[in-house]
């Protein structure tokens, strides 16, 4: 169904609802080009935080009533370095912190706050502003707040990709209300835990260890106290953001990076991001690893880990669950099953996205896709010798991330 701005603001009088033309999407698009981000997902992402922040400071500047200026709290040339690996802006009204956290998902019934946004003590708000944008309506509006307090009483932490999700009902309609409370009650943001502090040492290692995630946000494959300590430090966060152009810039990844050795595996030794299907799974995929065992026989003799998935935030529904079983046939082979799953409480995995099993060639082995309501989608088993390698590819559109795979032959 079509919904204009002005049937919009009909049915959401409460809402503050802003008009984004065509010409403004281009403006804002082009300047977007000009910046530099090593993959679409994170150029999308930076798109949508520029719309949202332009809309949102035009329609303030606009108040006669304004007592102070607003102002962004990173310098703007800092902004793709942030918009590169997180999702979300932060600006001040005075004393005031104000996060928004834009989306373009068609639907909106629960607003998600990156972690890093509530748990860096320095990038931290008060207040929670949720976006929703159209792109083909032109418009914009702001679904309600939360401030911080609430977020850490009634939100519930999703791990599968560090995310705090408060019900849509939750949010508090009327940007007014803030306005009025702030200057009554202004809210506090209660102490938080401090991050460890990293060495220049352990920040280069962990900056060679996240620079081999090149084609997504390497925000989930190290543990957050340290992913949070690393992306507060300015000079880190900068240091992994131009190796990441130049990865993209050379169109290559560190050579010494082979992939997961699969054969590691059935010595519980995983590479990162591979983790325990229980740990993916969110209050509403309670069924998810029943299913995955029941499915595909996985109950007996198959070592099983899972990954999530980011294919950005062009991509609604943008996180899937890569889940891969293997155990050792009689013929000395590795018996291999591979499925995809849609990730954060989403029923339905996005229509037309592909799963490949590509060669060491990079020719296509199998494919599937997707269809409309399918809830999750899986490759035929296969079997592969010791030695071989093979890549695993998630596809949707102009949106490919690929995961290789080595199968090496282990000593007795």
């Amino acid at each position: 169904m079509t919904i204009g701005l002005n049937d919009l603001t009909l049915i959401y009088p409460q809402h503050l609802c802003l008009d984004i033309s065509n010409q403004e999407q281009e403006t804002v698009w082009q300047e977007t080009m000009q910046e530099s981000y090593s993959n679409t997902s994170a150029r999308w992402n930076a798109y949508l935080n520029h719309l949202s922040l332009n809309a949102f400071l035009n329609w303030l500047q606009e108040d006669p009533d304004l007592q102070v200026m607003p102002r962004l709290c990173f310098p703007k040339v800092e902004l793709p370095s942030i918009w590169e690996l997180v999702n979300g802006s932060l600006l001040t009204l005075g004393e005031t912190r104000l996060a928004l956290i834009p989306s373009d998902k068609s639907s909106f019934s629960e607003f998600r706050i990156p972690q890093e946004w509530i748990d860096i003590p320095s990038w931290s708000a008060h207040y929670y502003l949720a976006v929703q944008l159209n792109l083909e309506e032109c418009w914009l509006r702001i679904s309600g707040y939360t401030n911080y307090q609430q977020i850490q009483e009634q939100a519930i932490y999703d791990p599968t990709d560090r995310t705090y999700c408060l019900d849509a009902e939750y949010l508090i309609a009327d940007l007014n209300v803030m306005w009025v409370a702030q200057e009554l009650y202004p809210s506090k943001i209660p102490e938080i835990k401090s991050l460890a502090t990293l060495s220049k040492a352990q920040a280069e290692q962990l900056l060679e260890q996240l620079n081999k995630w090149t084609f997504s946000s390497p925000r989930l494959n190290v543990p957050f106290d340290v992913w949070g300590a690393f992306l507060a430090g300015d000079e880190f966060r900068q240091h992994l953001y131009q190796r990441r152009l130049k990865n993209q810039n050379n169109n290559q990844v560190e050579a010494s990076y082979v992939g997961s050795n699969l054969s590691l595996w059935f010595q519980n030794i995983f590479s990162m991001g591979w983790q325990n299907l229980d740990t993916l799974l969110s209050p509403q995929q309670k069924t998810l690893a029943v299913q995955f065992r029941s499915d595909l026989g996985l109950n007996e003799g198959y070592v099983k880990r899972a990954k999530l998935i980011d294919l950005g935030m062009e991509v609604g529904g943008s996180a899937v669950v890569l889940l891969i079983g293997l155990k050792t046939e009689v013929d000395g082979k590795i018996g291999l099953r591979v499925q995809l799953h849609p990730a954060n409480g989403e029923p339905y995995l996005i229509h037309n996205l592909k799963l490949i099993l590509l060669s060491q060639t990079g020719a296509i082995l199998q494919e599937v896709i997707s269809r409309s309501h399918d809830n999750y989608i899986q490759l035929k088993k296969f079997k592969s010798s010791p030695g071989i390698r093979f890549s695993i590819q998630v596809a949707l559109d102009n949106v490919s991330i690929k995961e290789d795979f080595l199968l090496e032959a282990l000593d007795d």
